[in-house]
């Protein structure tokens, strides 16, 4: 698992070695059913060097979560710029199994809860938010009258491709997600976020109506 600028796994530390060989077994098993000797193996060292360099099973998992949330959040980054793009597009098409592998690892954090998850979704959230109100504040970007609740929803889209990568490849007649279906997704994506659907704000304007009719909203009781 490498990136182009990522050094080769000859130059890899053991520790690094280790780490990486856990992410791809915690996407593979689940976190729980992981086999430490089988990690230990699968990164030639000996199972010994896992407690030496991370303590426990749960120090293995938290350096795979710092790891694989460093590099994800970086590069959603990015993505929220328009100069960063065809940098994230050529990353992704130099090492395309490293990307899904984090991308797996992201998605099984969130089908089994775990913290990662949400210090992934929260860390997200926030950088879209502030990449819409600096959109707005410069101009580039049309103003919401929820840039957090907007945020969220940016990040709901993107967490769909981590949940449900199959039947979306497939409602795309590919039969695995890489780079045709990103390709084929790319232009339309940003068609929406650039143009949107519709030629009016008839929807939003009767939705707005609609809530100011139905009165506050009511606190959620305890």
């Amino acid at each position: 698992m490498r990136s182009a600028s990522a050094p080769s796994d000859a130059d890899l530390t053991a520790k690094a070695k280790i780490r990486n060989a856990a992410i791809a077994h915690f996407v593979r098993d689940g976190f729980q059913k992981a086999n430490l000797r089988a990690v230990a193996a699968a990164a030639g060292v000996s199972v010994g060097l896992i407690p030496h360099h991370f303590g426990s099973k749960e120090g293995l998992r938290s350096a795979c979560d710092e790891h694989v949330l460093q590099i994800l959040t970086t590069r959603a980054r990015a993505a929220g710029r328009p100069s960063g793009m065809q940098d994230l597009l050529g990353v992704y098409l130099s090492d395309p199994e490293e990307y899904q592998l984090l991308v797996q690892y992201m998605a099984r954090a969130i089908q089994e809860d775990a913290p990662a998850a949400g210090t992934f979704v929260d860390a997200v959230v926030e950088e879209s938010e502030a990449v819409f109100r600096a959109g707005a504040a410069d101009g580039t970007m049309r103003p919401s009258s929820d840039p957090r609740a907007l945020a969220v929803l940016n990040v709901l889209v993107g967490l769909a491709v981590l949940t449900m990568p199959a039947p979306l490849t497939r409602a795309l007649g590919h039969e695995h997600f890489g780079p045709d279906v990103l390709r084929r997704m790319a232009v339309p994506t940003l068609e929406l976020y650039t143009r949107g659907l519709y030629t009016d704000d008839a929807l939003p304007t009767t939705a707005r109506d609609a809530w100011a009719a139905a009165g506050p909203p009511q606190q959620a009781k305890d």
